[in-house]
């Protein structure tokens, strides 16, 4: 069986985040959170990033992500690189930035 980070640290904060890009921008979207990877991984607190698409709808997007604390969660989300991807969202997703869902979970089995 494959083990997850929350498998052996249930204290780690998870999040997940859902977006639909608006049509013809799916390329786009795509490409702004690829770029949002490799300076979050190495942000204090951070312990996975994954980006997913949805099987059944190539313009939804997802992260699964985890992190140490939600005081680290929180700067990640103030950091310069996702303020300013932040500001794209109105053009990018279906619903605006209102269309970015980002749910804080905790691991109970």
């Amino acid at each position: 069986m494959a083990s997850t980070p929350t498998q052996d640290d249930r204290s780690l904060l998870t999040v997940i985040a859902r977006m639909t890009a608006k049509p013809g921008k799916e390329a786009e979207l795509r490409a702004g959170l690829e770029a949002l990877i490799p300076t979050t991984l190495a942000e204090d607190g951070n312990v996975n990033y994954d980006l997913h698409v949805a099987e059944d709808d190539p313009a939804t997007f997802f992260f699964y992500e985890n992190w140490t604390s939600g005081d680290k969660l929180d700067a990640h989300l103030a950091a310069p690189h996702l303020v300013d991807f932040a500001g794209k969202l109105d053009d990018l997703l279906v619903g605006g930035a209102d269309g970015l869902v980002i749910s804080r979970v905790k691991r109970i089995a």
